[in-house]
């Protein structure tokens, strides 16, 4: 609020006694309490929670949603916008503290994680949305004041300022350093991915695509991380059919999956809730990736009987309910194990209803509940570092290390042995991960063979994903976010001699 000026001459203003005090010049301005943008506050309450205490967005944006849709005003389009700046803003950090960098006096670890939580989603409204820049700065501003106090809000208010002189491009020409001179760390700041991850998924495209593994591809790929990925729905079979999800949504809000018969892709503002299926359980959401890895399994020659299999690492449930439909097909049942209580709550739940027989257990992959040899078919989706999912989950390339990948590699290499001693003789053993890094992938599976020797064979998984370009030279496959649309998953199909 702005005071009104003095007047001119020596007389009063009107309506104003004579004699009543001037007011000073240069008056501090009253108080002015900031406002509270409900889907902004949103957007930073779901920051600092991934900061503070390692939360994944995409389980803690949920629950701090609805609390905020129980407020009166909150409308859906301020959870999609919310929605727009944790992801944006989280797949784009590593680029927007570049850009910081450039615009403050000090290094950014001298800057509160607060207030740098703050000029992150100013600075994907001013350089990675619509939002005029005075609006955007403005916003930023209001955001500063109410969760930071006047004091900080000043500096808030001088770097978007600074932001806001340039797009983003120029900005990433002036803060990226030349490709000629060190190409990894140029994309990585180009593409906001940690170097050692740039570097992790150059190498493993130089092993699967060798004939297009330079510049452009990694690039892509890169770029590939930081598009906002499409919800994709799994018909479960004998339960549901793809046509029967499309029919259940407006035409324009779907389209067949790509390469999965089970899956519908939903176009932007099409509701998974919609879908009559889905709330009956008889429907789900599942990346394609992961549907053509159980899908694939599934369809892999054996030896003998075919009557039972095992999900060795069922949590959350996604392929364990893919399976199951399958099984109940065919006649077969599913065990379905997960080490973690509240995971295995999460298989039984998504299991709920299916045909056929299947049971749930609560075991830990590497020292099993059941006796060696008892499956025909066995699936072990072991845990990584998730680097091929960093669409859906942004903050782990920012929090994943190095030493991590050899963190997880004796349990990957624990349950694959376990998985193939589960596997009777003449069955099949599908070793999977949501992670294209070499020691994560081949590396494992090939270590695991070696110790084996003539007990395992592999089983050239390409056939098996019909219709499936660029899988290269085989017998394991590895899909990849800028060529397939998925997540980067990886399948390796092993039988145990007999």
């Amino acid at each position: 609020m702005s005071t009104p000026a003095a007047p001119a001459s020596g007389s009063a203003p009107k309506g104003r006694s004579k004699h009543a005090p001037k007011a000073a010049q240069g008056a501090p301005r009253p108080h002015r309490r900031p406002k509270k943008d409900p889907a902004r506050m949103v957007a930073f309450q779901a920051l600092r929670a991934v900061d503070e205490r390692d939360a994944y967005a995409n389980l803690i944006l949920p629950s701090l949603l609805r609390k905020a849709e129980a407020q009166e005003g909150f409308e859906r389009r301020d959870a999609a916008f919310a929605t727009e700046l944790v992801y944006g803003t989280l797949r784009l950090r590593g680029s927007y503290d570049a850009i910081i960098a450039a615009c403050v006096d000090r290094p950014l670890s001298k800057i509160d994680p607060p207030v740098l939580d703050v000029l992150s989603l100013g600075a994907h409204q001013l350089l990675g949305t619509r939002i005029p820049p005075h609006a955007a700065v403005s916003a930023t501003v209001e955001l500063a004041r109410a969760v930071l106090g006047d004091g900080r809000a000043k500096f808030v208010n001088a770097v978007m300022r600074k932001i806001s002189t340039q797009d983003l491009d120029t900005w990433l020409q002036q803060v990226a350093p030349p490709y000629d001179e060190d190409a990894e760390d140029h994309l990585a700041v180009l593409h906001s991915h940690p170097r050692w991850v740039v570097a992790a998924l150059w190498d493993s495209l130089g092993v699967w695509q060798p004939e297009a593994c330079g510049r452009k591809a990694v690039s892509e790929l890169l770029a590939a991380d930081n598009a906002r990925p499409a919800v994709t729905l799994v018909a479960r079979p004998g339960r549901s059919t793809a046509q029967e999800l499309r029919d259940s949504l407006p035409a324009e809000d779907s389209e067949p999956g790509h390469w999965s018969p089970y899956a519908v892709r939903l176009i932007e503002g099409g509701e998974p809730g919609l879908v009559e299926a889905v709330r009956e359980n008889r429907a789900g959401v599942q990346d394609e990736g992961s549907q053509l890895v159980a899908a694939a399994l599934a369809a892999a020659p054996l030896e003998g009987a075919d009557r039972l299999w095992l999900d060795a690492c069922a949590g959350p449930g996604g392929k364990a309910a893919l399976l199951a439909a399958l099984a109940s097909q065919r006649g077969a049942a599913l065990v379905a194990s997960e080490s973690q209580p509240h995971r295995a709550a999460l298989v039984a739940r998504a299991l709920d209803g299916n045909p056929g027989p299947y049971a749930v257990v609560t075991a830990d992959g590497t020292r099993p509940a059941w006796r060696p040899g008892s499956f025909d078919r066995v699936l072990v989706d072991v845990p990584c570092t998730g680097l091929g999912a960093l669409r859906r989950r942004p903050e782990s390339r920012w929090r994943r290390r190095p030493e991590d990948v050899a963190a997880f590699g004796p349990l990957q290499r624990n349950l694959l042995r376990s998985a193939v001693d589960s596997v009777r003789p003449g069955g099949v053993v599908g070793y999977a991960t949501c992670s294209p890094h070499l020691a994560e992938t081949r590396v494992v599976v090939h270590d695991v063979l070696r110790e084996y020797g003539e007990e395992l064979e592999w089983i050239d998984a390409r056939p098996l994903l019909p219709g499936v370009p660029g899988l290269g030279e085989g017998p394991d496959v590895q899909l990849w976010p800028h060529l397939h649309g998925t997540d980067a998953m990886y399948l390796a199909l092993l039988r145990k001699r007999g």
